[in-house]
């Protein structure tokens, strides 16, 4: 799904708020995002980080924020 990221990019990034693993996503809209692959400051809650272009968009501000 996100395989237009580079790979050597994609082996690096890591959630900015909680500094997990991010794994491969969909929004609710379809388009790729990246997720956190564990819980994100509370029980439950998650982000997604939209993909424009190729590039990550990892501002928490910008953040999709949902629960699991």
């Amino acid at each position: 799904m996100t395989a237009q990221i580079d790979g050597w990019l994609r082996e690096i990034l890591r959630c900015p708020v909680c500094h997990g693993a991010l794994i491969d996503g969909e929004s609710p809209s379809g388009s790729i995002e990246l997720q956190c692959a564990a819980d994100c400051e509370e029980p439950g809650q998650r982000r997604g980080y939209r993909v424009d272009d190729g590039i990550p968009v990892m501002l928490a501000d910008e953040a999709r924020v949902f629960t699991v």
